[in-house]
């Protein structure tokens, strides 16, 4: 199981030659990544007299990150797991109409399953991304760097987890579901996109002299 691998581990297999993990997989990584600094943030502000007014909204976005970390682990395993049927329907035969029609049929099954996982980790991402904004803003002084690490981190994985997306969309004989896919990430890209500007731009203005 992939979530179960060592970092090291999984970094030795993102760069052989397996087909998985992959960019989405790798996106999923990240965002795991982000979600821990930012439940890195919540256990630097609870318990300190200076932060006593915001302690259970931090203990809720505590509850919040561990939440959307495992998520995120979760989603590294889904997005191997829908890759293995769209590299099977690559190899299908197609020398006869029949074949060509089945393969078609198989493809686009695994297409779009293809596009929905990473869909699924830009949601994901996307939550991660309010949560930081949070903590940038209430979090420790101490720790805000690290909550603009988290948000690029986000961005990152966010934008990552949207080319695999398009690269399936593009291949759909589906259009109308293609331009759903492509019309959803895009609204999520524009929506993380301004929770980053928003949240870096304010821990840069608190912590560059």
């Amino acid at each position: 199981m992939l979530l179960e691998q060592k970092t090291t581990d999984f970094l030795e297999q993102l760069s052989s030659s397996a087909p998985i993990p992959g960019g989405g997989g790798a996106s999923a990584a990240v965002g795991a990544f982000a979600s821990a600094l930012g439940l890195m943030v919540t256990n630097l502000t609870v318990g300190k007299k200076k932060y006593a007014d915001v302690e259970e909204e931090m203990y809720e976005l505590k509850a919040k990150c561990d939440q959307l970390q495992k998520d995120f682990l979760r989603l590294i395993e889904r997005d191997a797991e829908v890759f293995e049927p769209l590299s099977k329907a690559y190899g299908m035969p197609k020398e006869t109409e029949e074949e060509q029609a089945e393969k078609e049929k198989v493809m686009e099954a695994a297409l779009k399953n293809a596009a929905e996982a990473p869909l699924c980790i830009m949601k994901t991402i996307v939550d991660t991304m309010e949560m930081i904004r949070v903590l940038g803003e209430k979090g420790s002084r101490l720790a805000v760097s690290d909550a603009g690490v988290a948000i690029l981190f986000a961005q990152a994985a966010l934008e990552g987890a949207s080319l695999n997306i398009f690269i399936n969309t593009k291949m759909m004989k589906d259009q109308e579901e293609a331009e759903r896919l492509n019309y959803l990430a895009d609204q999520l890209i524009a929506t993380g996109k301004e929770l980053k500007e928003t949240t870096y731009d304010a821990v840069l203005k608190g912590i560059r002299p």
